[in-house]
């Protein structure tokens, strides 16, 4: 076997286990999950992405383990935003705690179904159509800017959304108490619960980052196994980074900011190597690192100063 198909099968066996794990352990019962547990099973599924990097250092070099490495925190951190519309959704639509990790799960297979669609087709595209990268970077820029000056504060009701309300015109919907299930009866005939709803609009909030998560991670390498995997792996830790942040949604108020300018930079990058002006992969990582840390630090700063 070549090293690329090796690196394939360790890939994929990774996430034939971690799924097991997730159906049979993590997600067997449905209660309440901890802060404390889920930051154990967020370190598990972090332990499993940089082993991965460690592997891609000593069977390729380097530059290609930077280049996942780098990939992983930026989809990490656009993940961290992910799940503050999740917790939007969740609190607007009222659903229970006990049921929050069986919606995530499916959440999640979701996402890993999207992004392995979105990447191929952006493997085929960028393959035929090179100048599409740049299009990837205009596209981060003018997201960069957009979310930067976006105003955070502004309330959003789920409900007066366009997916609750086709939901309620077309489909037989109802706001009975699901009790765990997608679809109940009602005077013989089948209805759809909140919980359907919640994985509907999941999903097609999914789609909408991965429309963002996507070219950014082909602005920093076009490694397609790079690609998949530091894709993937970042989505894997996504249903605990929700039960560790749900509480803190609120705190983290200069986030988007620290996001925002990842996203320049990133787009920004692309354009630059049209005149052939090339920054270290490492740069890319440092400046991940440095923009979304300090926007965390300085969130909490400023909540604490203003007695948040």
């Amino acid at each position: 076997m070549s090293t690329d198909q090796i690196s394939y099968s360790i890939f994929i066996a990774a996430l034939v286990i971690s799924f097991i794990l997730d159906l049979f352990v993590f997600s067997k019962n449905n209660k309440e999950v901890s802060v404390k547990s889920a930051t154990y099973q967020y370190l598990f599924w972090m332990s499993i992405a940089l082993a991965y990097f460690v592997y891609l250092g000593y069977a390729y070099d380097g530059h290609t383990a930077l280049n996942y490495l780098s990939a992983y925190f930026m989809e990490m951190s656009l993940s961290i935003d992910n799940i503050f519309v999740f917790v939007l959704i969740f609190t607007s639509l009222q659903i229970q705690k006990q049921n929050i990790g069986r919606v995530l799960m499916i959440g999640v297979l979701l996402a890993i179904l999207f992004r392995i669609i979105f990447i191929a087709i952006g493997i085929v595209l960028v393959t035929k159509f090179h100048w599409i990268l740049y299009v990837f970077g205009a596209l981060l820029v003018f997201t960069g800017f957009k979310l930067f000056f976006e105003n955070q504060e502004e309330e959003h009701d789920i409900k007066e959304g366009s997916v609750y309300k086709f939901i309620r015109r077309y489909l037989r919907y109802t706001d009975i108490e699901p009790e765990g299930k997608f679809v109940i009866q009602k005077h013989g005939k089948a209805y759809f619960t909140k919980l359907f709803l919640v994985v509907l609009m999941i999903g097609i909030t999914d789609i909408l980052f991965a429309l963002d998560s996507i070219p950014a991670v082909f602005a920093i390498t076009t490694d397609n196994l790079v690609v998949f995997s530091s894709n993937i792996f970042a989505v894997l830790g996504l249903r605990a980074l929700f039960f560790i942040l749900q509480k803190a949604a609120d705190k983290f108020d200069y986030l988007q900011q620290g996001i925002a300018v990842v996203l320049v930079f990133i787009g920004a990058k692309m354009f630059l190597e049209i005149i052939h002006i090339h920054f270290p992969v490492w740069v890319s990582l440092v400046t991940i690192l440095v923009c979304i840390g300090s926007s965390i630090w300085y969130s909490i700063y400023h909540n604490h100063k203003h007695g948040k």
